[in-house]
This record gives structure tokens, C-alpha cells and sequence, in this order.
């Protein structure tokens, strides 16, 4: 799939390191490969790495084709100009998560707006005093 697993690790855990492989879905495919998840990756056999692959192939979508899929889904919703569609073109929570207090990971770093002191105001080129001399 593309992917190189880390050989010291445990099969079930090494599994979720792939795209679209969670836990649960860790546990299912290792058991319908009759394989021990407590096996490390290092110490699977050929056979055995041949059923794991066999599996997640004709039952999963994995890792390529998987994002694929996810990145029309998105472009879908924002062709037909739907509401998460346009959220997502804005790059906010597309859920109905709050974003005025919350949502830094999609909105960015916070940059604050207010009042200036006087060395932020020399350093704009602004002047100190709104006063004009009449």
C-alpha cells in the first residue's frame, strides 16, 4: 500500500499507522487473517503479510484512493455551493463549531486587534495624537 511499517512495533498498532485503518478495524482484519496481534512486524512470515495484504485489499479503502474519494466529496459540496462546501473553501469548522472563542487549528494563530502602544504606533509611521492643529 505504499506504506513502511515500522518493524519493532506491534502488528495491530503498526496497522493503524495506515490511512484509513483504525483500532477497531485493526482488530477485524487481523482476525480475519487468523494473525496474532500480538506478533511484531518483524516477525510476520511472507504468507501471513500476503493475507494482510489480500484482505485490505478487496474489503478496505486505504490510504490513495481513500483520499481521493474524501478531496471529490469536498470539491462536490463545493461545487454545488452547499453550506459546509463554502466552510470548507474558507477553511472554518464545518460541523457547527463555534469559531468565535475556539477554532485555532482551522482559523490560524491568533492575531490581536485593539489598542496600540505608543511604541507600536512610532514604529507604523502613525502619529502619537489623533489632534489636529487648526
Amino acid at each position: 500500500m505504499g506504506v513502511n511499517l515500522p518493524d519493532n512495533k506491534r502488528i495491530d498498532y503498526a496497522l493503524t499507522l495506515i490511512f484509513g485503518i483504525g483500532w477497531s478495524r485493526s482488530v477485524k482484519i487481523l482476525k480475519q487473517s487468523n494473525i496474532d496481534a500480538a506478533l511484531r512486524v518483524k516477525d510476520i512470515s511472507e504468507d501471513q503479510l500476503k493475507k494482510l495484504n489480500s484482505c485490505i485489499d478487496t474489503n478496505y479503502k486505504v490510504e490513495g484512493p481513500l483520499r481521493e474519494e474524501r478531496n471529490e466529496n469536498i470539491k462536490r459540496l463545493r461545487e454545488i455551493g452547499s453550506y459546509r462546501g463554502m466552510r470548507h473553501g474558507l477553511g472554518l469548522p464545518t460541523r457547527g463549531q463555534r469559531t468565535r472563542s475556539n477554532a485555532r487549528t482551522k482559523r490560524g494563530k491568533r492575531r490581536t486587534v485593539g489598542a496600540l502602544s505608543k511604541e507600536a504606533w512610532s514604529k507604523t509611521g502613525q502619529p502619537e495624537s489623533s489632534t489636529t492643529d487648526k
